[in-house]
């Protein structure tokens, strides 16, 4: 009895949006093998799948790019569920490849550790909101930047926001500053440059 209540979850279906990122090593194929691992959560069922995106960096120490996408999933994972599923394919993707990526890049120090293969966030779980330690539905930077308004603004353009009740089109454009973000492949790149 006691393992049914486990695996029960949220019985009902939620919708929710996944957003993925990696500006480390082979980012297009990290992106495409984190999606594969969802694809292959037998609760998950992917409904739509942006295009890639290349994004510029925010943080004002990243030099590379991002390549970026979103999903939109249906689910009966509950919220951390859905979280811990997706820390154990980041967990996973930087086991199979954190060390030869460190090795490649010469990065073996302590400094690996904090270049992630990969980034998967919640960015939406159905019209939810929460505020905990280990969660923040939607994701507190899903208004701010285009790096996670643009793909989604591809595949779900009329989802709304909970709380400013703001559609993902009418985010992006109120954005501020949006940083640049390009389909991936159309970005022109200087030899040698992320």
């Amino acid at each position: 009895m006691a393992e049914k209540r486990i695996i029960r979850g949220n019985r009902r279906q939620t919708r929710a949006y996944i957003g993925l990122g990696s500006n480390v090593g082979d980012r297009v194929g990290y992106v495409q093998q984190a999606m594969q691992l969802l694809k292959d959560v037998p609760r998950i069922k992917i409904i739509e799948c942006s295009s890639l995106y290349e994004t510029q960096p925010t943080e004002q120490n990243a030099s590379n790019w991002f390549v970026n996408a979103a999903a939109a999933i249906e689910t009966n994972l509950t919220s951390e569920e859905l979280l811990d599923v997706l820390k154990d394919i980041e967990s996973r993707l930087d086991k199979l490849h954190g060390t030869e990526f460190a090795i490649k890049h010469d990065t073996l120090s302590s400094d690996h550790g904090k270049k992630r293969i990969i980034d998967l966030d919640i960015l939406f779980f159905g019209d939810q909101t929460i505020d905990s330690d280990q969660l923040k539905i939607p994701h507190p930077m899903v208004c701010r930047r285009a790096y996670a308004l643009v793909p989604l603004l591809e595949i779900a353009p009329e989802l709304t926001h909970p709380t400013s009740k703001k559609s993902v089109a009418q985010l992006h454009e109120e954005l501020p500053e949006p940083e640049l973000v390009y389909l991936y492949g159309t970005r022109e790149t200087e030899i040698g440059s992320g």
